[in-house]
């Protein structure tokens, strides 16, 4: 992960961290101790959206700042908010941060309200769906951390709308350079690498 651009209280570091965790209410310096944090709260949002409250109609990304605001508002002051800073992962930059409402109102027009609810999709229009508004949703990366995780709780939140389980993302995890090819390959509009990826988490699931 690239620094990020300093510009507001997103970009503070907890302090006695080494500037490897980010500024949290809990005042955890250990980042393997926040990833443990962070696990148990995602579980518990899962429980929440996918078996409680699980969305029977259109998706849209009010919903998803909310369920990014109950998952991390325990950790972060910041949650749910979009990012205020410029953010880069292995070399690949994502949305520059002053583009991001604009970049989600058209995520919400052209491919949430278009895709969503999937509760009358077939396999294969489900995978598209899937893999189209995964792609969308990262290259626009829309939160200061969480969205990978994020992400696929809205890819499973699609899934499980349509009859079927979670997603299986073993695949994804071991092939790590051919699934950031795909997410890639969306920047000219090209979502079959990525559905082949969905495809295999969703027939693994």
């Amino acid at each position: 992960m690239s620094k990020y651009d300093l510009d507001g209280d997103q970009t503070h570091f907890q302090p006695g961290s080494d500037d490897r965790v980010l500024a949290n209410k809990l005042g955890i310096t250990d980042p393997e101790e926040m990833d443990d944090a962070e696990l148990h709260l995602l579980e518990q949002l899962y429980e929440r959206v996918v078996m409680e409250q699980l969305p029977t109609g259109a998706i849209d990304t009010k919903l998803i700042k909310g369920w990014h605001r109950q998952w991390l508002l325990p950790i972060y002051a910041w949650a749910g908010e979009e990012r205020s800073v410029n953010l880069a992962k292995d070399g690949f930059q994502f949305a520059a941060a002053q583009q991001i409402p604009v970049l989600l109102k058209t995520l919400d027009r052209d491919f949430l309200a278009k895709r969503t609810p999937c509760a009358n999709l077939d396999g294969e229009a489900l995978i598209e769906a899937i893999a189209t508004v995964h792609v969308e949703f990262i290259l626009v990366h829309p939160f200061r951390e969480g969205n990978g995780r994020i992400s696929r709780l809205l890819a499973d939140v699609m899934a499980v709308q349509a009859g079927y389980g979670t997603l299986d993302y073993s695949s994804w995890d071991a092939n790590k350079l051919a699934y950031i090819s795909a997410i890639h390959s969306g920047l000219e509009c090209d979502y079959e690498p990525m559905m082949e990826w969905v495809e295999k988490a969703l027939s693994a699931s």
